[in-house]
């Protein structure tokens, strides 16, 4: 942010465009929860309109809404859920509730499968992971923005439609500790509405054999190993990244409590010789 401010400062910059990129490189770390939802509302009814929705009484949309049935809220959050009639096997989720399900993925999965995959989407906009890219999205736009005001062959590039290069790589896919923690937010989300939790694991089990060369799994962690990771939960050998977090301050609570009562003991001490 202080280099785009910093651009200001050179005869051959617009300072227009470079205050503007300056702007948005402070947005980027300011933008509140409405203001997240209110861009992915924008980005969500974009994606709607380039693609061919499934409507009621439609076999894709009817079973959607009857696996979903009333899990249309958690917390402040209200999901809403639409199916793109596509062969494409994929799944996405925006940060105002949107959940999208390809008929190509819902080809692939029964029931419990797909409820896992909604409860997987569910745990994306839970655990702000939509927060953190659409922070990235305007971070890249206001690098390209500081870049392209340049009058430069490289600020050409940047006003050019390939700059747009640098937000697509910047929001190109979740972390692997993001895509965990949203699979235990699906394992849990089986167990937690009666559902059988095994069904995550072969969800992630027929993801894997589309192939590493796949479009949608060059974008994910090996579906295999996440398979195999569910599957140890179930199994009582392994925790979730959840429970390790709690594990890990409850023992720097447990750390903190001893020094503090070390100390404690010791002034207590000091403090009896000069009484």
């Amino acid at each position: 942010m202080l280099c785009l401010f910093c651009l200001t400062g050179c005869g051959d910059t617009n300072i227009w465009m470079a205050t503007e990129a300056g702007m948005e490189a402070v947005k980027a770390i300011t933008l509140s929860d409405a203001e997240v939802r209110e861009i992915a509302a924008q980005s969500s009814d974009r994606f709607d309109s380039q693609n061919s929705i499934a409507s009621t009484g439609d076999k894709y949309a009817d079973r959607l809404n009857r696996l979903v049935g009333h899990h249309f809220q958690e917390g402040d959050i209200q999901f809403n859920y639409k199916v793109y009639l596509s062969e494409t096997v994929n799944a996405f989720a925006m940060a105002d509730g949107t959940i999208r399900i390809y008929s190509g993925l819902m080809d692939m999965m029964n029931d419990g499968e797909l409820r896992f995959v909604v409860g997987h989407e569910m745990g994306h906009i839970i655990k702000r992971h939509i927060h953190k890219k659409v922070q990235l999205a305007y971070a890249a736009s206001a690098v390209r923005k500081g870049i392209a005001s340049q009058n430069s062959e490289i600020g050409d590039i940047a006003r050019s439609g390939l700059g747009a290069l640098v937000e697509q790589l910047a929001n190109a896919q979740f972390s692997q500790l993001e895509e965990k923690e949203a699979d235990d937010y699906g394992l849990t989300f089986l167990k937690n509405k009666g559902y059988d939790p095994k069904d995550a694991v072969t969800a992630l089990e027929k993801l894997a054999t589309l192939g590493k060369n796949h479009s949608f799994l060059s974008s994910h962690p090996d579906p295999d190993k996440r398979a195999q990771r569910l599957k140890d939960q179930l199994a009582g050998k392994a925790t979730s990244i959840e429970d390790k977090k709690k594990s890990l301050i409850d023992k720097a609570i447990g750390i903190f409590n001893t020094i503090l009562a070390i100390i404690t003991a010791v002034m207590e001490k000091v403090l009896s010789l000069f009484s």
